[in-house]
């Protein structure tokens, strides 16, 4: 395989979307983990939802409107502030301990991001991170005006970064984007953070199913779409070492 570029996914693949949990908790005491959890199911799903009627509003709507509707269905009332601090964690979410570490590990290929997310949550949340210094790219399918995993949102990478589809890694930890990408033409690195023993353990432990333990089970696993990525890891800093394997022209650095 020879490489010109790795791409990743933002949300849950470069940042941790979990950590919001603690400004959910802090805003509705008792409700912070099921907060999590719903709000992002129903962000995915309005994503899907949008794109398949052709009413694409960007990121940001998405994901207000995906917490408006978990906190009215949750029976929560809210002040505005409460609702926007919540939402102002989007533009801080902590990135994954092998995040940074990673990124410099695979240069010196182009490195660039490909998310759902709006550019205005993009071009902050990358800058707050430090992770301006190491893109040469960050992508938003607000320029195709429609959601991953259509096509023609993994079509922007050849269109920014001048490349081919068998010329880019694509790294996700999100099966419904790796199928989507794998689908498309590119190779792909799924990141499985969670495994199903670990999630049936989860299960036989607990005599009622946690919102943590329910959300891995609908959104964590590979679906049956007939798809399979060409690399599963377990983090982000195994990728340097996959790359040097199966392009014996880089080698990776520590």
């Amino acid at each position: 395989m020879s490489l010109k570029a790795v791409v990743f996914d933002a949300y849950g693949t470069l940042y941790d979307i979990q950590s919001v949990a603690e400004i959910t908790e802090d805003a509705f005491p008792g409700y912070g983990e099921i907060i999590t959890q719903v709000w992002r199911i129903k962000q995915l799903e309005y994503t899907w939802l949008r794109s398949l009627m052709r009413r694409y509003q960007d990121f940001s709507a998405v994901t207000r409107d995906s917490l408006a509707y978990t906190l009215r269905i949750l029976g929560l009332t809210y002040e505005g502030d409460a609702f926007e601090r919540v939402i102002e964690k989007y533009l801080h979410l902590d990135l994954y301990p092998d995040a940074t570490g990673a990124l410099t590990g695979l240069k010196p290929h182009k490195l660039a991001i490909l998310s759902n997310g709006s550019p205005d949550m993009l071009d902050v949340l990358v800058r707050n991170s430090g992770l301006d210094r190491l893109l040469d790219a960050t992508i938003s399918v607000d320029a195709k005006k429609i959601f991953k995993p259509s096509p023609e949102a993994y079509e922007l990478i050849g269109e920014v970064l001048g490349t081919a589809p068998n010329e880019v890694l694509f790294v996700s930890s999100n099966p419904w984007d790796v199928a989507g990408a794998k689908s498309f033409g590119l190779n792909v690195a799924w990141i499985e953070r969670v495994t199903p023993e670990a999630m049936a353990l989860a299960c036989v432990e607990n005599e009622l199913v946690a919102p943590l333990t329910m959300f891995k089970a609908i959104r964590t696993q590979m679906d049956e779409l007939g798809f399979a990525p060409d690399h599963r890891v377990r983090a982000l800093s195994e990728l340097p070492g996959i790359i040097s394997r199966d392009d014996p022209g880089i080698v990776a650095r520590p």
